[in-house]
């Protein structure tokens, strides 16, 4: 049986983010600043690749920071502030189901590889700390890509870089935007859903969708079983927007 190659995307979906509250609180933010730097770092990069261009990560996440924290009265000057929270995020912990499930995905046969919006550094360290780097065969970011994920040049570098065909590989996320992204260029798709959200009705539908990396190994086994029966013909699940 062929089984495809798990890609992992790396922040939120292996990298714990809401630990980042207690390092805003550290600098004297309010700790609720955090979830909103970190979306204004999507929205600036996902707003430059649009426009063509390929930002840094950390440059994003810099200017991100002293925007939101410009009116804050913080304990240290603002540099230091901006580095101290960018010193935080290099060194996340993982989410609780990381270690255990990428074991069990290894165990099961599957290349797992991982592509990343941020510096291959910093996921390359939160593998190392978390004692999961030898089950990762590459470790790529967008950094060396055209542009960010969503847009199809980031896939299109991943496969490349790995070898692959689009449909041998599974992309697993915790972001709708990237379970998107990775099924319009053509990519397998798992959604990992922690929190029991609703899925985007606007967005295309994951292949898949767990609560935690440990029940991926199952769906795509099955799943690998099933595609190596007949063609069934009519009647094959549709991909497109949910309803």
């Amino acid at each position: 049986m062929t089984l495809p190659l798990v890609l992992f995307d790396v922040n939120e979906t292996l990298s714990d983010m809401g630990r980042m509250t207690q390092h805003f609180e550290e600098i004297g933010a309010p700790p609720q600043l955090a979830g909103l730097w970190f979306a204004s770092v999507l929205r600036d990069g996902f707003a430059l690749t649009a426009a063509g261009q390929n930002p840094s990560f950390r440059d994003i996440a810099a200017g991100a920071l002293r925007v939101v924290l410009a009116d804050q009265v913080l304990n240290r000057d603002g540099d230091a502030a901006v580095e101290h929270v960018l010193t935080a995020l290099q060194n996340l912990p993982a989410h609780p189901d990381v270690h255990d499930g990428v074991h069990d995905l290894s165990g099961a046969g599957f290349d797992i590889a991982a592509l990343t919006n941020g510096a291959a550094t910093t996921a390359v360290g939160l593998l190392e700390r978390t004692g999961l780097r030898s089950s990762f065969t590459a470790v790529l970011s967008v950094e060396d890509a055209p542009r960010w994920k969503p847009s199809p040049e980031a896939y299109a570098y991943a496969l490349s870089a790995l070898g692959r065909e689009a449909g041998d590989v599974v992309l697993v996320a915790v972001h709708p935007w990237d379970i998107d992204g990775a099924a319009r260029a053509g990519l397998r798709t798992a959604w990992l859903n922690r929190s029991g959200v609703p899925y985007p009705p606007v967005m295309m539908r994951p292949d898949h969708e767990v609560s935690t990396i440990g029940g991926l190994p199952g769906v795509l086994l099955g799943e690998s079983a099933a595609r190596q029966l007949p063609d069934p013909g009519p009647g094959e699940t549709d991909r497109g927007p949910a309803s």
